[in-house]
Formats: C-alpha cells, structure tokens, sequence
C-alpha cells in the first residue's frame, strides 16, 4: 500500500497556563495540548480521533506559561493544501492560523501566533539547541499587584541581587543537575546551563533569564529557588559547588511555583543541520570523565 504524502507544520504558541493541568494530554483534565488538537480534530475531520497529533518542544508542568513554545503536526498533503479553499486568498498556513484562532475563540488562554511549513529535518523535541525560560519574583519590598499574581512569585523575605547573580554564575556550564532535578527513572540529568542571570523591571520585580540544552523536570523551579534562598540569607554562597555533587534533589530550598515560570523561545540550528541535531539529541547524553550519570 502507498504511503500518504504528509507536510510537517511549525506551530509557534503562546499560552496562561493558569487554568491547565500542564501541556500534556490528561483524561478527564484540561491541558494545553489536549485544546489544541481539539480545535484540529475540528478542522480536519478526518485525523485520528484519538493518540497525540502534535510533537512539543518542551512540555510544561501545570499552572506554567508560555510566549515561545513551539510543536510540530503532520498533515497529510491533500489535507494540508484544501486548508485554504473556499477562503480568502491567503495560502494554507495563514488560514490555519486564522481558522484555529475562530475555534479558540477571541479571549483564549493558548494562542497559535505562527504556522509555517517546516523545512526538512525539522523536529519541535529533537532539533532544538536552546530553551529559555523567564521567572519573576517579587520579594517583600514590593507591593503585591494584583494584575501580576497569576505570572510572579511572592516570596516573604527581602532579596538580595548581587548574591542571586553569584550563586547563579557558578551554575553555569556543563555539569550534573540531579541535586535540581526530579528524579525521572533511566534519564540523565547531565545538561549545559548556557545563561542564568538576574535583574529588576521597573517594578522592582527579580526576574530570571535561564536557557540551556534542554532541562529536566522542576530543574528552572529548583534553579531560581535555590537563588532565593541565598537572595534571602537561608542558603550561604559558599554552599551553591556543593549542590552540584548531589545526586538526589536538595531539600536545602524551596522549588518556587509553577505561576513564576514562561517558556519564553526555543532555538534551532541553520536548516541544514536540522536533521543532524535530531540525531545527535536522540541518542543518549553521555557523561564527560568527571560526570556520573544518574539512571
């Protein structure tokens, strides 16, 4: 029997995590994958109506935000091409977008901001190199804005910047992340930190920039809360290279919550490399020499 002809779509998204049980499609809950591929069992009727249509880049945790996610769906071509007919004069991808808008409605939490055909190679999981995510705190010399309290953190204690930044910087770089990370069974937790920094908005509110290869699970939460905890004086400086020796989960701070925390990008590498990438990200993180991996 022939294979069906299909085209891979780039969605670009944006989404409150607020009111989802995270990205992942759960029974009986409602998350952000499970609407959007509702919203596509409207529009091509003829998809499977059950098992996953789309690949994500990174899955968040419930009450997690996102201005930059980014998955993949595969069409069949005959479906792909009629998206279009019968409509204005716009091509496939920007009829997709405007007719997923109409089933999510004007006041929707999850937004579709982009469709593209992706080009060959392309995998939403597999080809990234990059995400970045932010994270806000607001600490106790700020007054709590209401407007604010479904994307920022409150934290009771006073922080300190300068100490955030330091015991941010020696997490930087290749290393092994277990003493951050929720223990998943057979899954490394070996990942290079490429940024972690922090400043204050106009608002006085901490905000936290952090973008690596890729993150194990609470690894952004456990990050910025254990900066906390040196900001407010509960964890000492001196004690963050000794974190990095763990291999379980610190209880020394708090994993902040959830509503702190946007997916703000995902990076990708020069069409040509596409493929490569989803290779090499496919196959097994091995540890360099003074590296464990954690099974």
């Amino acid at each position: 029997m022939d294979q069906i002809a299909t085209v891979r779509i780039r969605l670009d998204i944006a989404y409150d995590g607020t009111a989802f049980s995270g990205w992942a499609t759960q029974p009986e809950l409602r998350t952000v994958q499970g609407t959007l591929e509702d919203a596509l069992r409207i529009i091509y009727r003829d998809l499977p109506e059950s098992g996953p249509l789309l690949t994500v880049a990174g899955r968040t945790d419930a009450g997690v935000h996102a201005t930059g996610q980014v998955a993949h769906l595969d069409l069949p071509e005959s479906a792909w091409e009629a998206t279009a007919r019968g409509n204005r004069d716009d091509g496939p991808a920007d009829a997709l977008m405007r007719r997923l808008a109409g089933v999510l409605g004007p006041e929707s939490d999850v937004v579709v901001t982009r469709v593209t055909e992706a080009p060959e190679g392309f995998d939403a999981r597999f080809s990234a190199i990059w995400r970045s995510y932010e994270y806000r705190i607001a600490d106790s010399t700020i007054a709590p804005n209401p407007l604010e309290r479904h994307r920022t953190t409150l934290v009771r204690r006073e922080l300190d910047l300068d100490d955030m930044n330091r015991a941010a910087e020696v997490l930087i770089g290749l290393h092994d992340f277990a003493g951050f990370c929720k223990p998943r069974p057979h899954a490394t937790t070996i990942r290079t930190l490429q940024e972690f920094h922090w400043s204050r908005d106009e608002a006085g509110v901490f905000i936290a920039q952090v973008r690596a290869d890729a993150f194990c699970h609470s690894m952004v939460r456990s990050l910025v809360g254990m900066c906390a905890a040196v900001g407010q004086g509960r964890l000492k400086l001196s004690r963050v290279p000794a974190l990095l020796e763990l291999q379980d989960r610190s209880n020394e701070f708090t994993v902040l919550a959830a509503k702190g925390l946007t997916l703000t990008a995902v990076g990708y590498p020069q069409e040509a490399e596409l493929a490569a990438r989803q290779t090499q990200t496919r196959a097994k993180r091995t540890a360099p020499p003074h590296l464990k991996l954690v099974e």
